[in-house]
């Protein structure tokens, strides 16, 4: 299985498109598959007096209201049409979360990979996940912040409206910018899957790249990691972030495991074989032996190299009468 990996740039770029256009590079570069963005109109997404998350005081001005962050944020879509034409230019796809009925359509109109998203902030949105389920694309569904009921009804709403549950992936995720690991909950992934009977995946908040390498060994088809070019720009999310050199890293790491986990079948491998003789053992002569004489405990033992008579023929062996001469550490013949 390959794991899809997305790079989360979301609202790293901070507003400024040429930041943008860096981070599809470096993402690219760092071996991811997708570079994701979010796409939203503000007004439509909070109301004026709704207020910013903890995680988000303090990105920029402390006066400010959510929707007035967010309105830093937007992407139109002239920006949209640059940044799909840079994801075409470095051979990555371009992706994005649709946060409002706008930019859903926004959204669809650029989306060539046949993946839609849904964040975990709209897994409650009713009518936003019957508009999502009707385009007819495979869903991507995340689900911080949401108990496994929670996940089974939007499931539910998804496959009434037209999405086919055998096409979903639900992310595992927490929503805390950074992620403590011990909040993580990395099995509650692999029991969402199976209890619901969809493929998993994992969007990661933590600050560094072993659980989302691990979330990979347990079988995460998606793995999703915000990116950033500098965890000390300002900005929401840059301190949940990974730099392009840490992406890299993590990347390596997740195709590393996939490699490694194999088919399932224990087997000799191919670049074991020339070594079994040589770290095997066979039966040896522990002392001289004479002709004639008896096998057993007391003069025999086992060896390196593998070459001779398997230990795991030892009972066999014992009792037996030696047909010639054996001197010590000599393979024996039976």
């Amino acid at each position: 299985m390959t794991t899809l990996i997305i790079a989360e740039v979301g609202v790293n770029h901070n507003g400024d498109l040429a930041i943008a256009r860096r981070l599809i590079e470096a993402a690219a570069e760092a071996g991811a598959d997708l570079v994701k963005f979010q796409m939203f109109v503000a007004s439509d997404m909070a109301t004026p007096d709704a207020p910013k998350a903890r995680y988000q005081i303090g990105s920029y001005r402390v006066d400010e209201s959510q929707q007035d962050m967010l309105s830093s944020l937007e992407l139109s879509r002239e920006d949209i049409i640059v940044l799909r034409e840079e994801c075409k230019k470095h051979n990555i796809g371009f992706f994005s979360t649709a946060f409002d009925d706008k930019s859903i359509t926004l959204f669809n109109e650029f989306n060539e990979t046949g993946y839609i998203k849904v964040p975990s902030g709209e897994i409650t949105n009713l009518p936003y996940l019957r508009r999502l389920a009707a385009i007819g694309k495979s869903v991507i569904l995340s689900t911080g912040m949401s108990d496994l009921s929670d996940v089974d009804l939007a499931l539910r709403e998804l496959e009434r409206h037209g999405a086919i549950r055998r096409d979903i992936i639900v992310l595992h995720c927490n929503t805390e910018y950074p992620t403590p690991p011990v909040d993580v909950n990395l099995s509650a992934m692999v029991t969402m899957g199976n209890a619901l009977g969809v493929s998993f995946g994992y969007s990661d908040h933590t600050t560094g790249i072993e659980i989302p390498i691990a979330a990979a060994a347990l079988g995460a088809s998606v793995i999703e990691k915000h990116f950033t070019l500098d965890r000390s720009l300002p900005g929401p999310d840059h301190k949940a972030s990974l730099e392009p050199h840490e992406f890299r890293s993590m990347t390596q790491a997740i195709r590393n495991v996939e490699v490694a986990l194999g088919d399932g079948v224990k087997r000799l491998s191919s670049s074991e074989a020339k070594n079994r003789v040589i770290v095997r053992k066979s039966i040896v002569a522990a002392t001289d032996i004479r002709e004639g004489q008896i096998f057993q405990e007391s003069n025999l033992t086992t060896k390196r190299p593998g070459t001779g008579v398997s230990p795991m023929r030892w009972d066999e062996v014992i009792g037996r009468v030696a047909k010639r001469e054996f001197k010590a550490n000599e393979q024996i013949e039976i």
